[in-house]
């Protein structure tokens, strides 16, 4: 991840989804919602489902002041709530002089290229989507009935058997490991439909 993007992430309390956005909303709302704040809350980066360790002490400020520093300094260029963040792009004359005769501009044009590239990856999108999966079921849903019927079928790229074995799970935990298994089941070159993050030039 690059050190300046925001950390979105998703958090449990026991079984149930309390939050969801950038770390520093997640955890705030978090704190805001939860007395006891320490037991039974796990945060998942909302990408790649590893852990995020979170120092729980003090009120909401205080938790999310400990937060890293990228989480909570002045707003940063782009479009957020759209998904899209501003960074800096480093290319040879050349290549700006080509994106500015492209049809819609630089932004444009980058995003079409990385879409493009992300299409023709299906491979290592549908891995990236297994490994997240399988670490959030892992965390989340080790004990379920159906846990190791369903990461076979995971592997095994069978849509349909997943959703059998993931049937009975507990609702958030249910739809969160369908909404991360999603693109593994789909076909390689069929895209998601969402906007890429992208720096703005």
């Amino acid at each position: 991840m690059h050190p300046l993007a925001p950390i979105y992430c998703i958090v449990f309390h026991g079984r149930r989804r309390i939050a969801a956005g950038t770390l520093a909303e997640a955890v705030r709302s978090s704190c805001e919602q939860l007395a006891d704040r320490v037991a039974e809350v796990q945060v998942f980066d909302a990408e790649t489902s590893k852990p995020i360790d979170v120092d729980w002490r003090g009120d909401a400020d205080d938790v999310v002041a400990r937060l890293v520093p990228t989480e909570t300094g002045p707003p940063s260029r782009g479009r957020p709530r759209l998904g899209v963040v501003a960074r800096e792009v480093t290319l040879l004359p050349r290549h700006w002089e080509w994106l500015a005769e492209q049809p819609g501009g630089a932004s444009v044009t980058l995003r079409r290229l990385v879409e493009q590239a992300r299409r023709e990856d299906g491979g290592g999108d549908r891995r990236r989507a297994q490994e997240s999966t399988h670490r959030f079921m892992t965390a989340m849903a080790g004990d379920e009935a159906g846990y190791e019927e369903a990461l076979r079928a995971l592997f095994a790229n069978d849509a349909a058997r997943f959703e059998t074995f993931t049937a009975t799970w507990p609702e958030d935990v249910r739809e969160h490991a369908r909404a991360l298994a999603k693109p593994a089941f789909e076909k390689p070159g069929i895209g998601n439909g969402e906007s890429g993050i992208v720096g703005a030039v």
